[in-house]
């Protein structure tokens, strides 16, 4: 399976009164690792990935809802210097909608890496004149089946 490596910096207003990430900015950083791979952006950028397809922002003409999130924390998240390793892949793309699944690890090159939270979400495709779903285009689907693989495991709450 294939998937996009997104490093992503920390801040230091991340970590809270414990000193590792808040739980509510690890979603933020998971945000900002899906605005890297979804959107495009309005000048060339040779770094974006193809992935990116997505024009955001006021006046798109498709908005992106979050439908539903799930995270689960593996292990705390202490700031770092280096940009964690932000993995993001697909686990289903339907018909106006996919479900963007994501692992954080420790940065690219630890020696030994520690893998901090794993999560999905749910991200629907809205058209933003009628306000309802809309389809995906063909080369949407085309440029992230590439990225489809199995959706995260979630441990078992049993």
């Amino acid at each position: 399976m294939t998937r996009l490596h997104v490093p992503i910096t920390l801040r230091w207003s991340d970590l809270d009164a414990y000193g590792h990430v808040n739980n509510a900015e690890m979603l933020r950083l998971l945000e900002e690792a899906r605005i890297r791979v979804f959107w495009a952006v309005e000048h060339d950028d040779p770094d974006a990935p193809a992935t990116a397809l997505l024009a955001g922002g006021v006046g798109a003409d498709t908005m992106t809802l979050i439908a539903g999130q799930q995270i689960e924390y593996l292990a705390p998240v202490p700031y770092l210097r280096r940009p964690i390793d932000v993995q993001v892949w697909l686990g289903r793309i339907g018909g106006a909608s996919v479900e963007i699944c994501y692992e954080v690890w420790s940065p690219a090159g630890t020696p030994d890496p520690v893998l901090y939270a794993r999560a999905s979400t749910t991200l629907v495709l809205v058209d933003a004149a009628t306000q309802r779903p809309r389809r995906l285009a063909d080369r949407e689907r085309e440029a992230w089946s590439v990225y489809l693989g199995e959706p995260v495991a979630f441990r078992s709450r049993g």
